[in-house]
């Protein structure tokens, strides 16, 4: 178990935990969900035990958590008044984890920025990640783990909005060879004050 937190403890930019399946026979099952709430390191929220579920269900060596918004909030008021819900650091992780995983299941719900909700897309799609989901919303956002069924088939997410991205010169390109900076960063980095 572990978990990447801001120094500030403000912004949680990846979770993980180990497989539960006795013989895991696939890679980390890796979710990319809207923003985090109380869970790190050693506590699970429900929807980190959710997850762990569908992990377990689908017999992966693990489970890592992202998010559009790395702001740990349990108030989506809190949220959108905050000056950086993103945070610093977030779009790299996102490429990052993506990367390594190489599929990554969207679940991010409905009330995502139409703009981030493209922004991240394109960042998984250029880090070579094959989109999955949960089912769709009635607006096509990927769904959240907590409102499906525990047995939820997953299925191939193609964003409508990640192509206009690309094509606009948004997130393509533009996080590969940036990887070693994240490290840097994270020593000298102190977080904003919150608002």
């Amino acid at each position: 178990m572990n978990a990447i937190i801001s120094p500030c403890g403000a912004y949680r930019y990846l979770l993980k935990r180990q497989a539960e399946s006795m013989a895991p026979m696939k890679s980390t099952a890796l979710f990319i969900m809207f923003n985090p709430s109380t869970a790190d390191a050693t506590l699970d929220d429900p929807t980190v035990r959710r997850c762990r579920g569908f992990a377990k269900l689908w017999d992966c060596n693990g489970l890592a958590v992202a998010n559009l918004y790395a702001l740990r909030s349990t108030n989506p008021a809190a949220l959108w008044a905050h000056h950086d819900p993103v945070g610093p650091d977030n779009d790299d992780y996102l490429w990052m984890i993506a990367h390594e995983c190489g599929d990554v299941v969207c679940a991010w719900g409905s009330n995502a920025r139409p703009q981030r909700a493209a922004r991240v897309a394109s960042i998984l799609i250029d880090a070579g990640a094959r989109l999955w989901c949960l089912g769709t919303t009635k607006d096509g956002s990927p769904r959240h783990p907590l409102y499906v069924r525990a047995d939820q088939p997953l299925i191939r997410w193609t964003p409508q909005y990640a192509d206009r991205e690309i094509a606009e010169g948004g997130a393509a390109s533009t996080y590969r060879g940036k990887l070693p900076l994240i490290a840097s960063r994270a020593q000298t980095y102190s977080c904003p004050t919150r608002t």
